[in-house]
């Protein structure tokens, strides 16, 4: 067998989310030993939401257009650059500088000219109409991480990587949590075209809210905080939290709401503490809640196996949502232990991502047990 035919290579989704696991595993923690004096290493970290998000797109996208993916040489590529850039992470200070510029722009301008490119040309094959707004995203990445590798303006492209990534959840749950429901408990959700319309709208202008004026930028997230929370009553979230599984759903979609919240108290009465809580709340409460349950559903589901969470993948839901207190809850309540709170988060995620790592990754390098190829 060649390398490029091995199972791990079929679809987007296999190679992708092992770096995903494997980051959330290390990255969190490592970043911490750094904060707390620990060890010696750069300041920041990157490549966790991507390698979840990439793996997510390349799999979806070939499902929204009807085609093959990416696959074998080409997928080989992008892990290759995204491992590239994660050297030039760690190491770029001591590289010449294209070197260093090179590692971090490879991974991500390929992919999404990629992306960009599959869903511009199979546009009239496409079953989403609003994946236009993937469309219009997927570029602004590249211009958040330039931002970000600048020392002046690394709080601008934060706040707008955040945003990109918060419009990407929410046409995501839009589709997944009325599919859910429908499948669950057999029932619809309020799926309003001009509210879901706007909702994503104020969403694409909220990835600016750092060059916005502050008292505008606060009235758009309260804007759309309300919006979100007044949707979620119709959404059933009585039935969902029945069951964790999609419960943790709509409390990664709660955490999007409350991170809005944040976003104004921060632009209307700035105190020093809320920029950060900001992210911190998005990363542990939407990203770190909602993450690992689609990782689950994805690598069983589209490696053929039934899509049933049993109690050790139910542990790393309740090990993620501890994370989310320890980091965000706890420190509002005892901030003279933040540094014990920041280690104690960090190992849950160490913990959950290594469950994780452990139950998926045998399933993604292995061949379908339903015979089918892809």
């Amino acid at each position: 067998m060649r390398l490029s035919t091995h199972p791990l290579w079929l679809v987007g989704f296999r190679p992708f989310f092992i770096l995903a696991c494997l980051s959330g595993l290390s990255l969190p923690m490592l970043w911490v030993l750094i904060y707390l004096g620990a060890m010696a290493g750069p300041q920041s970290f990157f490549g966790f939401g991507w390698a979840v998000l990439g793996g997510f797109l390349l799999t979806s996208t070939k499902n929204w257009v009807q085609i093959r993916g990416y696959h074998g040489v080409a997928l080989m590529f992008l892990v290759a650059a995204w491992l590239f850039e994660r050297a030039g992470m760690w190491f770029g200070g001591r590289w010449p500088g294209f070197l260093f510029e090179l590692s971090n722009k490879l991974f991500l301008v390929s992919i999404v000219a990629m992306l960009v490119w599959t869903l511009v040309r199979y546009r009239k094959d496409d079953s989403y109409r609003d994946n236009y707004f993937f469309l219009l995203i997927l570029p602004v990445f590249l211009l958040a991480k330039q931002l970000m590798l600048s020392a002046d303006q690394f709080q601008v492209g934060i706040s707008m990587a955040t945003g990109l990534f918060r419009v990407a959840f929410l046409v995501m749950l839009e589709r997944t949590l009325s599919q859910f429901m429908k499948n669950i408990f057999q029932v619809a959700i309020l799926r309003n075209a001009a509210l879901d319309r706007i909702i994503k709208l104020l969403g694409l202008l909220l990835i600016g809210a750092g060059l916005l004026p502050p008292p505008l930028a606060g009235g758009l997230s309260l804007l759309l905080a309300v919006l979100l929370t007044g949707r979620l009553f119709f959404w059933k979230p009585q039935l969902a939290m029945q069951r964790l599984d999609l419960g943790i759903m709509y409390l990664g979609y709660s955490a999007i709401v409350l991170q809005l919240l944040v976003e104004f108290l921060g632009q209307v009465m700035p105190p020093a503490w809320v920029g950060a809580l900001s992210v911190h709340v998005f990363a542990l409460g939407a990203m770190g809640l909602i993450i690992p349950a689609m990782l689950i559903r994805i690598s069983k589901g589209h490696t053929g196996r039934k899509v049933v969470f049993d109690a050790i993948d139910k542990l790393v839901l309740w090990i993620m949502i501890a994370a989310f207190v320890l980091r965000v809850i706890a420190p509002q309540i005892h901030p003279a232990g933040y540094a014990l709170w920041l280690l104690l988060a960090a190992s849950c995620w160490l913990a959950g991502f290594a469950i994780l790592a452990w139950r998926l990754i045998p399933f993604l390098v292995r061949a379908r047990v339903d015979g089918k190829e892809h």
